[in-house]
């Protein structure tokens, strides 16, 4: 799946103040896409492109959330692993929609997707943002990926999102069927996690071994791990594996930053989740014990973040919100601008969660990246509510204006 049309559309957007994705230094010019991407800053491009003056405001680059869940249609992680699939797409297709009217104009799955919903999202069948996918979280017996409770009598093997794999030949064919089908990015549950039921929170899961060669099938086919992680102990203990991203990592003290830092791997912090399971998880019905696991957790993410940026660990951004959750979406954008500042959060946005994905086209504006930008009213490094309000910028996807106004 290339994730690129073989021709997009075209456009001039004069009057701009550009960040490039990476560049403190903006730059008063226009921007010209031509058949989906973007040209050179002294190329004018043909002179009959259709054209949107952005009147002086910033334009960057589409934003990409690199932690998201398309069928996560529940906070009761064994409801999402029951519903049937069909279902489950309809719900998908809603949420990257409105993910899409909200200025994401790329995201990663990191537990569910497959070849049918890329397919469709490829021919344009449904609106969405770019779609990277992982296929199932890989989980060990008990762990993370686990939904069955102690006093369960259901014995639960695969899902949508999830699926159950033990031993080193086990997850080694595990591996080969998910890039065999697509999958842009393999995705292991390395630690306990808030929603599950029957794992500690902070001690690792899987063996090295089995780390390891999960991280050596993924990068025989030019992939990569990315691993749901919370404590130093997980952490360390899914880098000396391969892993090269690392989810949440909440609990994270600065000398496991300076381990990753060292090995090259990259953050994805998902401070909005537990911010919006801490004011509606009752409501919604979380277990007592998911509460109190969330509650441990909560107060320590933006500390993670911090030691994380002084260690030069590249910090991406990722929301993992599950069930009604997902509405608080651009809620991350605030959260997170409060410990990097609003300049890191866009490179955070744009830049580094491109290089995640390994995908030079995205999270810049220059000469041959895609034509995927954000045309705000004003400017949100002066005015940073501009970055989560509900009046979105212009939102031009592959060189066409697709979205652009006010959410409400």
């Amino acid at each position: 799946m290339t994730h690129f049309r073989a021709r997009g559309g075209s456009l001039r957007i004069r009057n701009g103040l550009v960040f490039d994705g990476s560049s403190e230094q903006l730059v008063d010019r226009d921007v010209v896409i031509v058949d989906g991407l973007i040209l050179d800053a002294d190329d004018a491009g043909p002179a009959d492109l259709p054209e949107h003056d952005a009147r002086g405001g910033l334009v960057t680059p589409g934003f990409i959330d690199a932690h998201l869940h398309a069928y996560a249609v529940s906070l009761n992680l064994f409801k999402n692993e029951t519903r049937h699939q069909s279902y489950l797409t309809l719900v998908a297709r809603q949420r990257l929609g409105a993910a899409l009217r909200r200025g994401f104009t790329t995201v990663r799955d990191v537990a569910g997707g497959d070849p049918g919903l890329g397919d469709a999202i490829e021919e344009g069948l449904i609106e969405s943002p770019r779609y990277f996918y992982s296929g199932a979280a890989l989980s060990q017996t008990g762990g993370h990926g686990d939904p069955t409770s102690r006093d369960d009598t259901l014995c639960f093997h695969s899902g949508p999102s999830l699926e159950i794999v033990d031993g080193r030949d086990a997850l080694r064919v595990a591996v080969r069927s998910r890039l065999r089908a697509g999958a842009h990015v393999i995705k292991i549950m390395a630690s306990g996690g808030v929603t599950s039921l029957s794992d500690p929170l902070k001690i690792p899961q899987y063996s090295l071994e089995e780390i390891s060669v999960v991280a050596e099938e993924a990068a025989r086919r030019g992939s990569y791990v990315a691993a749901h992680a919370y404590s130093s102990d997980a952490i360390r203990h899914a880098i000396d594996g391969g892993v090269r991203s690392i989810e949440h990592g909440n609990l994270m003290d600065a000398a496991t930053a300076q381990v990753m830092a060292e090995a090259g791997a990259f953050l994805v912090p998902t401070l909005v989740t537990y911010d919006a399971m801490g004011r509606h998880g009752s409501e919604l019905g979380m277990a007592p014990v998911a509460l109190a696991k969330n509650a441990e957790v909560l107060d320590h993410g933006k500390a993670a973040i911090a030691h994380a940026m002084a260690a030069g660990v590249p910090v991406g951004f990722g929301s993992d919100l599950m069930g009604d959750l997902e509405r608080e979406q651009l809620h991350g954008l605030r959260l997170q601008s409060e410990v990097t500042g609003v300049l890191d959060l866009l490179r955070s946005l744009t830049s580094v969660n491109a290089a995640l994905l390994r995908e030079e086209r995205l999270g810049r504006i220059g000469a041959g990246a895609a034509g995927d930008v954000l045309i705000f009213d004003g400017n949100p490094l002066e005015r940073p509510e501009l970055l989560w309000s509900d009046q979105r910028p212009t939102i031009v996807l592959d060189g066409v204006p697709v979205h652009g106004g006010d959410l409400s």
